[in-house]
């Protein structure tokens, strides 16, 4: 019942905003069996040896921070290098020398010696069109994962092929046919950390920002982008010791329209500035952000000075829109 602030987000959040926990369970069941059905081709003539210890499990639904519908899962398939395949760096740019298998399979850049990331990629389409639980394999349009299609379920999962390099990092495809250096163990380890910082209430708040920004009430900032604003903000700010999600929103919205105007910087300290939106587009979303905030502290008012539920509802209804639960009170 939404009589108060707290009961409405708090129903908000379940029905809404939070991803459902037996569809969350049935996804990574679904998840786990398409990489048992993947180590089934480890070592096949025409696939590779997987390196099965370096599998990666990444992205918003691993991280806790994906939001309702469960639409794409990312794992990073991690092959082996046998022993035999080495890579050299151009730049950001790297090559894989590849394995005479590679070059048997057809799996090498036009009269080179390296790996092409695109053939891999379609060498893994090739095989997970076989597997029989799936509808279709096709290749990601940004052309660094295979997207694969399930006949059971909404979901698709985003399959990244991947090497582990002796150095500590992983190298994936970089859409045109050769690799580059990523990390998501960063990831994955900074923001356990930080929502553990935070009593572990963080995650939930970082869905409900998504939530507001795909409302598309302005220019949309990219998932990872949002999530390393507010990993920045809260990484350095000390615990609460009450912690209220419709106010820390409210302080949020502020806090992004100033952090938004800024070039942030990846904290895998690889892709340098993720902030690609030019200045224009960072004033709209800025504009759009402090709009919202400007309504959160008319609704954080009513409810606080005023005592006001109804019209502190109806007013967080006006930023998180017609979802939002309305005053079921007298």
């Amino acid at each position: 019942m939404a009589t108060t602030v707290n009961n409405a987000f708090a129903e908000f959040m379940k029905e809404k905003v939070n991803l459902d926990q037996e569809k969350t369970k049935i996804a990574r069941s679904s998840r786990d069996n398409l990489i048992d059905n993947i180590k089934g081709f480890s070592g096949d003539s025409d696939f590779f040896v997987v390196y099965t210890d370096k599998i990666l499990r990444f992205g918003s639904f691993e991280r806790g921070t994906k939001i309702r519908p469960i639409d794409d899962i990312d794992l990073m398939l991690c092959l082996s290098g046998e022993g035999t395949r080495t890579y050299i760096q151009s730049g950001e740019v790297f090559y894989i020398n590849g394995s005479d298998a590679d070059s048997k399979n057809g799996l090498m850049t036009d009269n080179t010696n390296y790996l092409n990331s695109t053939k891999v990629i379609n060498r893994f389409i090739s095989k997970l069109s076989d597997l029989q639980d799936y509808s279709k394999a096709e290749m990601h349009k940004n052309h660094e994962a295979a997207t694969l299609q399930l006949k059971s379920y909404t979901w698709n999962f985003d399959i990244v092929p991947c090497f582990y390099t002796d150095t500590g990092f992983y190298l994936i495809p970089d859409g045109s046919g050769n690799w580059k250096k990523t990390d998501p163990r960063i990831d994955n380890e900074r923001i356990t950390d930080i929502n553990q910082k935070h009593n572990g209430k963080l995650l939930e708040l970082i869905r409900l920002a998504k939530y507001w920004n795909n409302r598309k009430v302005t220019i949309r900032i990219g998932s990872y982008l949002l999530e390393c604003m507010i990993l920045q903000k809260y990484e350095n700010k000390e615990a609460s010791e009450n912690w209220w999600i419709d106010l820390e929103f409210r302080d949020l919205l502020n806090y992004l329209s100033s952090a938004i105007l800024s070039d942030v910087d990846d904290p895998k300290g690889i892709q340098g500035n993720l902030n690609s939106f030019c200045w224009d587009d960072r004033c709209k979303i800025s504009d759009a952000l402090t709009n919202a905030y400007n309504k959160a502290v008319e609704a954080s008012n009513m409810e606080l000075n005023d005592k006001n539920q109804k019209g502190a509802i109806t007013k967080w209804g006006e930023v998180l829109g017609s979802d939002f639960p309305e005053y079921t009170g007298e």
